[in-house]
């Protein structure tokens, strides 16, 4: 298990618009199709990482929460399939399925999405106002798989409802940790 931090991308960075296939509907989706009307979280994950099975269910409850409130959840996989066929459309979709996905996956198969976010890891965390200006990037909590502190959000729930209260988020964040994104070569 590779343990690679995120970039810590500038806050304030707009997020770069993409066009990628959701493999959970078939249908092909840009950032505008997607984003919600008061913030955005795109996480770049995968199906075979262990970081990324850890927080899963969390993913989940995470996306239902905060979709009442206008944020939209959006998962994206930049994974080199070719090299690793178990983070392939098909295995993309299979394992939305069977972890109760309630929020698109993207199969970003030419990389372009992840080297326009800077994405350096799964999971790797970026949140976006209403206007698509970055306010957070970093992890959702300070859980690890096998470091018993119990999977949260905290970090990303933080964020979250302080964008949504209209108070600041605090600059300090921590990057998250995980499998380096499978590039290809």
């Amino acid at each position: 298990m590779a343990n690679t931090p995120s970039n810590m991308i500038p806050l304030g960075t707009k997020a770069p618009d993409f066009n990628l296939p959701d493999t959970i509907s078939g249908n092909t989706y840009s950032l505008n199709n997607l984003k919600g009307d008061k913030a955005t979280v795109i996480m770049f994950i995968c199906n075979h990482c262990p970081f990324v099975k850890h927080i899963n269910n969390q993913l989940v409850l995470l996306a239902s929460e905060y979709k009442l409130n206008g944020v939209s959840f959006i998962a994206i996989s930049s994974n080199d399939a070719m090299a690793y066929p178990q983070d392939g459309p098909e295995l993309m979709k299979k394992n939305a399925r069977e972890n109760s996905y309630n929020f698109p996956y993207l199969y970003d198969q030419t990389q372009q999405t992840a080297i326009d976010y800077d994405a350096a890891c799964t999971p790797d965390f970026y949140i976006f106002d209403h206007t698509l200006s970055l306010v957070y990037r970093g992890q959702l909590d300070d859980s690890r798989p096998g470091n018993s502190i119990p999977v949260t959000g905290r970090d990303i729930r933080m964020a979250l409802n302080n964008l949504l209260e209209n108070r600041s988020i605090d600059k300090d964040q921590k990057p998250s940790l995980g499998c380096n994104i499978k590039w290809k070569i």
